[in-house]
């Protein structure tokens, strides 16, 4: 190998056929093959410098890494917010484990984060108003005596000393938490007023699109957001936007937004009474006369059968809850909570600047054909939200009554016309909700034959391929066997066979959501087999299709029914009805267990029963 001076050697010089080779080779490709010799000394400092803990404590350090732009303020805040919820949390979990290292340092932590969203917030924002410098002040303070009280503990030794100051620290981090949900509340109301005034001011469709947008994604964070933009008047202006011609390819978002805002009290009060108060009277709409009567959920036979029912549900429901409630204390509750205290006060009727009932729009838009499907779809899942049988305040929309005949028709069209499962459950979760707002709606859907479209839908996988949408169609059919006339139909439209499927509902993916609403299915398909009992051609009908002996598998196997006693209660209740009309379809061991004793028994016997094998 020839040798040349400085130490290089020939074959380190590229010839001309190589020269060409390497210009052609990809630019990206040659920088992948040079990184692997490159280093940044800068990186490689700052990565030794950084302490390797196994605590959890070390994320809140890397929680705003690529934090929101200067001109973001609500990422800002919610960002910022979310830290700061968090590690107060943490302060009071380690407080309570007496690890008063930590504690000290975390809220030495705490006072840079509090001190970084005021300044980042005051760099970015209007000027503040007097009350937010008050409470900035208050904020700071309170971080300033957190931090100095905690290091005083780290140099007592004396329990009966730590014990009395622990409580001192406690009450500190306490009244911290309560001043800095109230800087967050007022940092975001002002947020959200001025989003409600640009919607409600603009007048181009990009700015209007944008400003929706954002609104939507606040709604996403969680019910006390939702409170927020309801009571600074988010619903008066997104029905704004749809009652403008000129904003059609908006409605779409607009009404999706609405549907979010309405999980809360706050949001349907404001759809119905803080628009409609400053309306002239429409002629479409007349008072309800007097003795109308009060909405109540369709389908109260089986007294027995539903207070055990309700019983089982009941503790399902509440643990549900309990884990949704967690979930949100981890995040935000901590602290925002008890400074929105404040929003549960009623909505001003001043807010309402435009003559716009909600139900009212709500019913154009499902009527008029010349919308878009997913507007409609949209609209649906609006009506869906206000009348959810879940949420105690919708039972009182009393103005959704007088729009409904025609709400419930557009809904059964959209049904039969849909051209996705998307479409198709929102529309019927709509329906079915409905079913529970008020008894009258399944007479109206009756008299439209939308057992008929229900069922012809259950065939066509395009529409309906999901538990969650048989589970909508299974509640429909549920409320609506309270009427005599609806068992001829069922029969007519094979809805027997149907039924009998649904109480084989299996879930695909194993999810809780999925395995859940497979759970739904079976119960409500029982709860209508039963109710359909009434009429002998029905159970006759389902004793030929071997109903009772998958009424009973369901009964003494667990794993069939996902271990659900409220699907083994519903179950009972229908093996009962049918046993009553054809007892000649069972054995004398079901008829001894499953039918002869008190329906308490045979659950209490069910439940407790191992499965066999053999």
């Amino acid at each position: 190998m020839m040798a040349l001076p400085g130490g290089h050697h020939l074959d380190s010089v590229p010839l001309p056929g190589q020269r060409l080779h390497l210009m052609q080779v990809d630019s990206v490709q040659r920088w992948m093959e040079d990184l692997k010799l490159m280093t940044e000394c800068e990186c490689m400092c700052v990565l030794q410098a950084k302490p390797i803990s196994l605590e959890e404590d070390a994320q809140g350090d890397l929680i705003l890494a690529g934090g929101p732009g200067p001109r973001d303020p609500l990422q800002l805040l919610l960002r910022r917010g979310w830290v700061i919820s968090t590690e107060l949390r943490r302060i009071g979990q380690k407080l309570a484990q007496d690890r008063w290292a930590r504690v000290h340092s975390m809220s030495v932590r705490l006072t840079c984060h509090a001190r970084s969203m005021v300044s980042e917030y005051s760099a970015v924002s209007r000027n503040s108003s007097q009350e937010m410098s008050q409470i900035e002040k208050l904020v700071m303070e309170k971080c300033s005596e957190l931090s100095a009280v905690t290091e005083r503990c780290l140099q007592v030794e004396n329990e009966h000393v730590l014990k009395s100051m622990k409580a001192c620290v406690s009450e500190t981090l306490s009244t911290l938490g309560e001043h800095f949900g109230q800087l967050l509340e007022l940092a975001l109301t002002r947020e959200v007023q001025a989003l409600v005034r640009k919607i409600d001011n603009s007048d181009n469709i990009y700015t209007t699109e944008s400003t929706t947008g954002n609104l939507f994604s606040l709604t996403q964070e969680g019910a006390p957001l939702c409170r927020i933009i309801a009571k600074e008047g988010g619903v008066v202006a997104l029905f704004k936007v749809c009652r403008q011609d000129s904003f059609r390819c908006l409605y779409p978002q607009a009404l999706r937004t609405l549907a979010s805002i309405c999980c809360v009290e706050e949001g349907v009060h404001q759809l119905e009474k803080g628009i409609g108060l400053l309306l002239r009277p429409d002629p479409r709409r007349t008072e309800p006369a007097e003795g109308t009567q009060k909405p109540r959920r369709a389908g109260d036979a089986e007294a027995d059968f539903w207070e055990l029912s309700n019983q089982v549900s009941g503790k399902r429901a509440e643990n549900s809850y309990g884990r949704v409630g967690k979930t949100w204390h981890v995040l935000m509750t901590t602290v925002v909570v008890a400074g929105l205290s404040g929003y549960l006060e009623s909505v001003p009727v001043t807010q309402s600047k435009l003559g716009v009932d909600g139900v009212l729009c709500l019913a154009d838009i499902l009527t008029d054909d010349s919308h878009s499907e997913a507007t409609r779809a949209e609209a649906a899942a609006v009506v869906a939200q206000v009348t959810s049988p879940h949420l105690p305040f919708t039972q009182h929309l009393t103005s959704f009554l007088e729009s409904m005949e025609e709400i419930v028709t557009a809904l059964v069209k959209l049904c039969q016309e849909a051209s996705s499962g998307e479409v198709f459950l929102l529309a019927s979760a709509a329906l079915a909700n409905i079913t529970f707002f008020d008894t009258m709606a399944c007479d109206m859907l009756l008299q439209l034959n939308a057992i008929r479209i229900l069922l012809e839908a259950c065939s066509d996988k395009q529409r309906v391929d999901t538990p969650y949408t048989r589970d909508q169609i299974v509640t429909i059919l549920a409320n609506m066997s309270v009427l005599e006339q609806c068992a001829s139909d069922i029969i007519q439209e094979n809805g027997v066979q149907l039924i009998m499927g649904m109480l084989s509902e299996k879930p695909r993916s194993g999810t809780p959501a999925e395995v859940a609403a497979c759970e739904r299915v079976q119960q409500k398909a029982a709860v209508t087999l039963a109710r359909l009992s009434r009429d002998p051609d029905v159970a006759r009908e389902a004793v030929r299709l071997s109903c009772m002996s998958r009424l009973i598998e369901l009964c003494r196997s667990p794993t069939e029914r996902n271990s659900s006693d409220a699907v083994l209660v519903a179950c009972l209740a229908a093996l009962r009805r049918l046993a009553g009309v054809c007892p000649e379809g069972l054995q004398d061991s079901d008829f001894q267990q499953l039918v002869q004793p008190r329906l308490v028994d045979s659950f209490l016997l069910c439940s407790n029963m191992e499965e066999s094998f053999v």
